[in-house]
């Protein structure tokens, strides 16, 4: 079976009443930050946190009476196997989703509560899709592939639809991917709606697994990404050929560009996404000449994203941007040093939120020590402002982790 529009315009009457039509909305500030008219389809305000219940229903849906009264099964660390979980449990149809070992306990609870049973196997996802396909050989089930899947195409294809009748005249959309199933669907939607449209792939630079399948280069991915969502290391053959003749190019991002999407989104929009859903962002911030003047839209594909996570990326925002800083101030190892340095930095007006003393710890002289202080501050002139006040007194000082800002004494 080819995926044709034809299939994509009945999933969306299908999916009608059973999934969010999630908004698709301008954003005024990201598009003064990139030199674009910019459109974000909130795919986040999924149920279930990701555009992977589209593909799952229609897949789920497509089944006849002895696929359901087998049931599926299903390989997923995160938002596949929630889709799945969700919308088996709505039709009535057990699911068994594996996930491997390492995946978050959080997630399998999730899956746990949505209503499918949760068997953890694998020390790699690839282990646990293989369980996956023996328990679905052992049991009559049927495998829900999270993309190398005609009906999962297809569902995908339906958020392409709702993004150009939304707005018709958008000149690209940018697509987060990892195996190639969301890719696929827009583009063959997108196409057949306007073919003069550009669909643009947008991979983590660690996993570019179909940016070096469609440019012939050797496979090679791997490392530790926060866009663990498209973090996958081989394409499906359904995908591969319809990235091959509809998508007009892959662009990759780096970790921090990806971090940096995810900050202004939740900063600017208001909206928490994970790092995969944060990868179309990240193309037109990394990009921008080639998306200069035109009019982008960009799907913010889930929004699953760990709290330890974001709470990291948050930190991590304040500290490049000169709003946390740890300083190391050269004292005097006598009363009332650290009276006077707390003094200097509060008429600065920065807040003391943390104090330390290093004095085994050093190799200053026995009567001297390193003061570490960490400091809530406005900007990285405001840093400087502290730095120079404290040197104008004899205090030399030094910023830990944050080489950008020096004192200009």
């Amino acid at each position: 079976m080819a995926v044709t529009f034809a299939d994509i315009e009945t999933a969306c009457e299908l999916i009608k009443g059973a999934l969010v039509p999630t908004p698709c909305l301008p954003s005024r500030t990201l598009s003064d930050i990139a030199g674009a008219q910019v459109f974000l389809k909130f795919e986040n305000l999924q149920y279930t946190g990701a555009f992977k219940e589209r593909g799952a229903l229609v897949k789920l849906a497509s089944l006849d009476p002895r696929e359901r009264a087998a049931g599926v099964a299903a390989m997923s660390a995160g938002n596949h196997a929630q889709a799945v979980a969700y919308h088996a449990h709505r039709l009535g149809i057990d699911a068994t989703i594996v996930m491997p070992k390492g995946t978050p306990q959080v997630k399998a609870q999730n899956t746990q509560r949505l209503g499918a049973k949760v068997v953890l196997e694998g020390d790699s996802v690839e282990a646990a899709a293989a369980r996956a396909h023996d328990i679905a050989r052992e049991r009559g089930m049927t495998f829900v592939h999270p993309f190398d899947d005609e009906k999962i195409i297809v569902g995908q294809g339906t958020m392409a639809v709702e993004m150009l009748t939304d707005f018709p005249d958008l000149d690209v959309i940018v697509v987060p991917i990892g195996g190639g199933g969301l890719i696929s669907g827009v583009a063959v939607a997108a196409k057949a709606i306007k073919p003069a449209i550009e669909v643009l792939g947008v991979q983590a630079a660690l996993y570019p697994a179909m940016y070096q399948a469609i440019k012939g280069l050797p496979t090679k991915s791997g490392g530790r990404t926060i866009a663990e969502g498209i973090a996958v290391t081989s394409v499906g053959e359904y995908t591969r050929s319809i990235v091959a003749r509809l998508v007009d190019d892959i662009v990759l991002v780096g970790e921090e560009q990806l971090e940096y999407a995810v900050q202004l989104l939740l900063e600017i929009e208001k909206t928490v996404v994970e790092g995969a859903g944060a990868a179309a962002l990240a193309a037109v911030l990394a990009h921008p000449e080639r998306f200069a003047g035109h009019r982008v839209g960009l799907i913010l594909s889930g929004g699953n994203i760990d709290m330890r996570i974001l709470s990291s990326v948050i930190m991590r925002r304040l500290v490049r941007n000169g709003q946390l800083v740890r300083l190391r101030v050269e004292i005097d190892d006598t009363p009332g040093t650290l009276a006077r340095v707390s003094e200097i930095i509060g008429s600065t007006g920065a807040n003391i939120l943390e104090v330390y003393h290093q004095r085994a710890f050093s190799n200053l002289p026995v009567k001297s020590a390193d003061l570490d202080v960490v400091l809530e501050t406005r900007d990285t002139g405001h840093v400087r402002d502290i730095m120079d006040r404290l040197a104008a007194v004899g205090f030399k000082s030094v910023l830990l982790g944050n080489e950008t800002v020096t004192s200009s004494v």
